[in-house]
């Protein structure tokens, strides 16, 4: 079985993969990376037509590849993935964060939402149910840790940031790359902390097998 995985930043590969490791190694994984769609939209500042058109080729170049399913690890781009779904009937093609939220709102209807990537925050509350209430947070010079290697830090920022969250009924960590701050975010605030990776890797496995 091959799982196509699509990224537009180059730190989502590891956690993805990590959770596949734990929850269901048996697949063979392809990892597709385009990490100029992350800098065109946050440039651009909301999605085009021509990124639309951009994700359909990717979709479309996993399914020509033999892809038994297709999971997008790029939270900001919802309405590109929903033109994929629309365009790839045949096989489950996944939203990074679709899995999550599902898991999220079963914890309670106050769900902190938690991004280091302003755009996620713009697109993915939309993503929610109604009747949601939601805590967005932006952990401000996350990102720029991570891209500069400093993970501790990166960690440290997004447990700082959680302290604000503790009378949620959960907080849920909006990209892949947020994941492995899991346990420093769960340690700061005591609550549930849902995670993409591992939430889209039990959907992929339910929905496949």
């Amino acid at each position: 079985m091959r799982i196509v995985l699509i990224h537009a930043l180059r730190h989502s590969p590891p956690p993805i993969e990590e959770a596949f490791r734990r929850l269901w190694p048996e697949p063979t994984l392809m990892n597709l990376l385009d990490d100029s769609l992350s800098a065109d939209v946050a440039r651009d500042g909301a999605i085009t037509p021509a990124m639309t058109e951009r994700f359909l080729w990717l979709g479309r170049y996993a399914r020509d590849t033999g892809a038994d399913g297709i999971l997008f690890t790029c939270s900001a781009f919802g309405s590109c993935i929903d033109a994929v779904k629309d365009d790839l009937s045949g096989i489950p093609v996944l939203k990074p964060n679709e899995a999550m939220i599902e898991e999220a709102c079963a914890h309670g209807s106050h769900i902190g939402l938690m991004a280091t990537f302003a755009p996620t925050l713009a697109s993915m509350p939309a993503e929610f149910p109604q009747g949601v209430a939601l805590a967005p947070t932006l952990i401000e010079g996350a990102l720029a840790a991570l891209d500069r290697g400093d993970g501790a830090e990166h960690d440290r920022l997004a447990a700082e940031a959680a302290r604000r969250l503790c009378d949620c009924d959960a907080i849920a960590l909006a990209q892949f790359s947020l994941a492995r701050a899991a346990g420093a975010v769960a340690a700061a605030t005591g609550r549930p902390v849902l995670t993409t990776p591992d939430s889209a890797v039990r959907k992929l496995r339910a929905l496949l097998t």
